[in-house]
């Protein structure tokens, strides 16, 4: 099963629209309007067959199809995960590159999730069932901070203030190329490739999307940057930094695909995460240095 909840900014999407922005599995529109024709879609807990109902705010749409894909029962696993913070209701993962947050097509294992519920097991309770605890992900090969919620109040409140946007989130990043002006923000809405459905892209039916980035520093013909996400959509820095002409160093999927420094992954990590704590209020900050690939390929450029 996949749970889905209506953000303020899709109210007013067409159902069969809002799924192909959320629902990863699905292979196409059509793909996405049979399954509402059998009845595999509901809003609220309501079936529905019609593609065109339009959704709101905080509804909850959940898809039946896809269970071997996703099951409904998170499998724990002893992996190592690095905790740099935990409490009886949050804990602060720093995420190694290659590690996939939560199961989905093609993986049912060896993820974050999986290993969350070895650390934490009551975590499978909390949230959406087939990605317990997680209010924001990493792509598979961006390292980084990421919070993760260990019961049902500090998952609701978690979402509540990343959809306000109250969590700060900033990533380091290596860009072919110097951006002008040295200090600004992308401003363009992101939906799925309508070519290429494991993609993302600039498209005026997409969501609103914003990302700021400062250049830290020059090497040459690549920029360091710091890039700070007001919203958080799927591939947001890799699609918002190629489309302004920038795309991110080692980005096989939206960028260049000659890599000098032998990376085998984007130059791309969530080095710092502030909020105040979903139930004690207290403000909490985080910092990640470089892993040791992209510390090395740093050096590399510099040589």
């Amino acid at each position: 099963m996949n749970v889905f909840t209506v953000t303020d900014d899709q109210s007013g999407k067409r159902l069969d629209v809002f799924l192909i922005d959320s629902w990863e599995q699905a292979k196409s529109r059509s793909d996405i309007q049979r399954a509402i024709k059998a009845g595999e879609i509901s809003i609220d807990g309501k079936p529905t067959y019609r593609a065109s109902i339009k959704v709101h705010d905080n509804q909850v749409i959940r898809v039946t199809r896809g269970a071997e894909a996703t099951p409904d029962l998170i499998v724990p696993a002893n992996i190592p995960l690095n905790v740099d913070y935990e409490d009886d209701d949050i804990a602060v993962i720093d995420k190694p590159f290659g590690m996939i947050v939560h199961p989905g097509a093609g993986h049912t294992s060896n993820t974050l999730v999986n290993a969350a519920a070895h650390l934490w097991p009551r975590i499978t309770e909390v949230g959406e069932p087939d990605r317990p605890g997680i209010v924001h992900r990493l792509d598979r090969d961006t390292s980084g901070l990421m919070v993760i919620a260990l019961n049902d109040g500090a998952y609701a409140k978690l979402s509540e203030m990343i959809r306000d946007r109250k969590i700060t989130r900033i990533y380091t990043a290596l860009v072919h190329g110097i951006p002008e002006p040295s200090e600004g923000v992308v401003d363009a809405p992101i939906g799925r490739d309508q070519h290429h459905r494991t993609r993302q892209a600039i498209s005026e039916a997409g969501r609103p999307s914003r990302t700021h980035y400062r250049v830290e520093y020059e090497l040459g013909e690549l920029a360091f940057l710091e890039v700070r996400l007001e919203t958080g959509r799927m591939h947001q820095i890799r699609v918002h930094m190629a489309a302004v002409g920038h795309p991110v160093v080692g980005d096989q999927t939206y960028g260049k695909r000659n890599n000098s420094a032998d990376l085998n992954r984007q130059f791309l990590h969530a080095s710092k995460l502030e909020f105040d704590h979903p139930i004690s209020g207290e403000p909490l900050s985080f910092a990640s240095e470089l892993p040791d690939d992209l510390q090395q390929a740093l050096d590399t450029f510099r040589n």
